[in-house]
This record gives C-alpha cells, sequence and structure tokens, in this order.
C-alpha cells in the first residue's frame, strides 16, 4: 500500500465522485426508459383492447340473417352452376320433387306471377325477388319478401298474395318448370337480367310509382326498375 499525494488524492476523489454520480445518472435514465416503455406497452394494449370491443359490438349490431344471406350468397357465387335459360333445357331438368320453404315460397311466386311468362322472364322474376332479399330495404327471406303486405287487401307487394283468390296450383308442368328455375336461382345462378332490379310490372298496367325509379330493362310482358342512383356530394 502507499499514499498519493494531496493533489493527486483530490483528483482521484472528484472522478470517483462523477463517477458515482454518472452511474447514478445512467441508472436513472434507464429506469425512466423502461419506466416510459412499460406505459407505451399499456397504451399500446388499450388501444388494440378499445378497438376489438369497437369491432365486436360493429358485428352484434349486424343483422344475423343478412349476414348468413351474404356468406351464402358468396360461396354459392363462387360454384360454377352449368344452367342455361331455355324452356327446352330447364324441361329436361330432373323434378323437384321437394325442397325447404324458401323453394316453395319462390316457386309458388313464380307460378302465380310468371307462369305465363318465357323462362327468362321467369328467371328475372326470381332475380327481383331475391335482389330484394339482399336488399336492407325489405325482409331478409324469400317468404317475407313475398308475404310483405299480405293480410291487407291489394296492399301486398305480390298481388296474388292479398287478391282474395285461392292459390290452388292446377298447371302441373307449368308449376314444375317454375320449381326447377326456384332451385336454380336458390343455389346461386348469376343474377344478370335485370341490372339489380327490386320491383316490376305486367306492360299491361302503368302504375304511378314506376315514375319514381329507374327502368332497368323489359323481358317478355314485365318491366323492371330499381331506385335511382345518388351521386355524393361534395
Amino acid at each position: 500500500m502507499y499514499a498519493l499525494p494531496k493533489f493527486l488524492a483530490g483528483d482521484v476523489a472528484s472522478a470517483e465522485k462523477r463517477g458515482a454520480a454518472m452511474n447514478i445518472i445512467s441508472k436513472t435514465v434507464v429506469a425512466i426508459a423502461l419506466m416510459a416503455g412499460t406505459a407505451v406497452a399499456d397504451t399500446s394494449a388499450d388501444a388494440v383492447s378499445e378497438a376489438l370491443a369497437q369491432e365486436r359490438n360493429q358485428l352484434a349490431s349486424l343483422d344475423e340473417g343478412k349476414v348468413k344471406t351474404l356468406f351464402n350468397r358468396k360461396k354459392a357465387d363462387k360454384k360454377t352452376i352449368a344452367f342455361e335459360r331455355s324452356r327446352t333445357w330447364v324441361d329436361a331438368q330432373p323434378v323437384v320433387k321437394t325442397g325447404d320453404a324458401q323453394w316453395e315460397c319462390l316457386a309458388q311466386a313464380l307460378y302465380f306471377e310468371a307462369r305465363g311468362e318465357s323462362v327468362r322472364g321467369q328467371f328475372a322474376v326470381a332475380e327481383v325477388i331475391l335482389n330484394r332479399v339482399d336488399s336492407p330495404n325489405f325482409p331478409d327471406s324469400a317468404c317475407a319478401v313475398i308475404n310483405q303486405g299480405t293480410g291487407r287487401k291489394y296492399a301486398c307487394q305480390f298481388t296474388y298474395t292479398c287478391d282474395g283468390h285461392p292459390e290452388t296450383i292446377r298447371e302441373k308442368s307449368a308449376y314444375q318448370r317454375v320449381g326447377k328455375i326456384a332451385k336454380m336461382m336458390l343455389a346461386g345462378v348469376p343474377r344478370d337480367l335485370t341490372d339489380g332490379a327490386t320491383y316490376y310490372h305486367t306492360k299491361a298496367v302503368n302504375p304511378r310509382w314506376a315514375r319514381k325509379f329507374a327502368r332497368t330493362t323489359t323481358i317478355g310482358v314485365h318491366h323492371f326498375y330499381r331506385p335511382h342512383t345518388r351521386l355524393s356530394q361534395n
């Protein structure tokens, strides 16, 4: 052991103090950094949790029927369904002996509303019904769309459901034909005849409501319409 000169000893003591101070400062900086990192992580976690909660609330507010219809339709659209809109081709397909309630409602609607139409026209009427099912402005199933307003004479959407006449199917071959069309439409064949129409009427009438809509096409004895497209304004 040996002693340092006083002037060197003082320098060393100062250096030790400076070193200790720097050590304290370094530890403090590290601690602040760690605290800041934790705060950022906590903030990020809170933001993620809030975003997930908002997403869950938005999903919960969606109409379950519409969501199911949308996804089922998307799955059906991916299929390649061979079909022709001709009477010869449709008549050659197997008879649909039974089906669910939606098929039965659609088949009956096509029979009473369009059995005198061409096959192409029957497909077009089916498009309108299913376009309504997909629209937020109408019920979310074929049966609900077809029977909307039923119970009030001449206040329904499809006249045969409220005209007071019994719904008796007398033309078996015609019903078998529209039954096949109903099955194909519910299976997801393309709806490319009416350009998204949600309304139609026969050429024999000129309803006042038709003036409010855009005519998309005319097929057989029916005119087809949809609401005018509104352009957004900045």
